[in-house]
């Protein structure tokens, strides 16, 4: 199998190179639990790493350019001509992604990419197609802005009311999910309103989110 990480990238050239060697240092080897006995046991998944630069101009597209001439091959970068926000750039990103399983990176360094295998536990054990990482069940944290938090806290309530579940973090970088669920799904979100547009068709279309404790930083 492999796993597709999809990073939106926007004036990151002080983060990018130590975001990259934390994403390929992690080990994808996952133990699964399943449902039954053909998901049981060990499996170590395949890396690919879809880096979308949405217009960058503080010289992070130079970083991107060695890469590109280094010709890496579990890379795939693409640039856009001019911002056009996260949304602009996940969508170009999923397009390209050929992975079993898709999850979204942060250029910067909030999160913590050794999260993935808790992301992926309940994904290839069978029990989820979706596994958001929560910020707000009991992981390694610091404090966020009073602000940051009451809108994150009063955004997930009202989708928890609309669509009858109960997250604890629906704007949450670290989503997680099967290729079969967001390659076809129409997305028209250019900025950060592409979280909850993404949690409600996903919500829309029936699948069950699974939340599973990250750190944030």
């Amino acid at each position: 199998m492999r796993l597709t990480i999809v990073m939106p990238v926007y004036n990151e050239r002080a983060t990018l190179e130590e975001i990259m060697q934390r994403v390929r240092a992690v080990d994808l080897t996952v133990d699964r639990d399943g449902v039954n006995e053909m998901l049981d046991g060990p499996i170590t998944l395949e890396r690919e790493i879809v880096i979308v630069d949405d217009g960058s101009t503080d010289g992070t597209r130079a970083i991107l350019d060695r890469w590109r001439d280094e010709d890496r091959p579990d890379m795939k970068i693409f640039y856009h001509d001019r911002n056009g926000g996260k949304g602009a750039a996940l969508r170009t990103a999923f397009q390209h992604a050929t992975g079993d399983v898709i999850v979204i990176q942060d250029a910067d360094l909030e999160y913590d990419p050794r999260d993935y295998v808790k992301l992926l536990e309940p994904l290839l054990d069978g029990r989820t197609p979706v596994v958001y990482g929560s910020r707000f069940m009991g992981g390694t944290r610091s404090a966020m802005s009073l602000s940051h938090t009451f809108g994150n806290r009063m955004l997930t309530v009202l989708t928890n009311l609309l669509f009858g579940t109960w997250l604890t973090d629906m704007e949450t970088c670290y989503k997680c999910f099967r290729r079969d669920v967001i390659v076809n799904m129409p997305l028209h979100s250019r900025r950060f309103e592409i979280e909850p547009e993404m949690t409600a068709k996903i919500l829309k279309r029936g699948y069950t989110i699974f939340e599973v404790p990250i750190s944030y930083y």
